[in-house]
């Protein structure tokens, strides 16, 4: 008996051990933690929108999750241009190409963004005490970055949904703040 005590003891010691780890590989958990961090590298990074350019030797915290999607996901709306030549970086991945300031997309963190599952979808923005719908067209990535295809921005936070200048004009919101909490949940009707 005395042996099967030692290793239950054992078990939880181990199981508590890599609790971390183990949350951090399952976003399912309801937890998600940094899974590593990226040395910064600056460069030229586009100013417009505020963006949060790298800084060489800075380390970025980096999310393979986000948290859970809910009916009312709380998040963090950055600004956006994902018009050519803009902070935006390169063309949005779900379609290749460049979208105008007019146009109501959005890119979502990488947990969210879900290896492109959620490409062409709308999902509904709320704040303000106002709701718009917005049409998911890329990744705010939150691996990579400090490289010319990310702007040499800083991977994004794992709570972000980077909306273009019409989203935040819909939902009334003043784009001089660069940052502004909202919920969020899938919208597709």
């Amino acid at each position: 008996m005395a042996g099967s005590s030692a290793f239950a003891a054992m078990a939880i010691v181990l199981m508590v051990a890599f609790s971390p780890v183990v949350s951090s590989l399952r976003p399912g958990l309801g937890v998600c933690r940094a899974s590593g961090y990226l040395p910064g590298r600056s460069g030229n990074c586009v100013k417009n929108n505020d963006p949060d350019c790298c800084e060489d030797g800075k380390r970025y915290p980096q999310y393979h999750c986000s948290p859970p999607v809910t009916s009312s996901t709380p998040a963090t709306l950055t600004l956006n241009s994902f018009e050519k030549g803009e902070d935006g970086g390169g063309p949005s991945e779900c379609d290749n190409s460049y979208h105008s300031d007019q146009e109501m997309v959005v890119a979502l963190s990488t947990g969210w963004f879900s290896n492109m599952a959620r490409c062409g979808h709308r999902i509904k923005i709320s704040a303000n005490g106002k709701s718009v719908y917005a049409k998911v067209v890329d990744e705010c990535d939150s691996v990579h970055g400090c490289d010319e295809d990310h702007n040499f921005e800083a991977p994004c936070a794992n709570n972000i949904v980077d909306a273009s200048p019409a989203v935040w004009n819909a939902l009334g919101l003043d784009q001089s703040t660069g940052e502004q909490d909202i919920t969020w949940s899938d919208g597709d009707e």
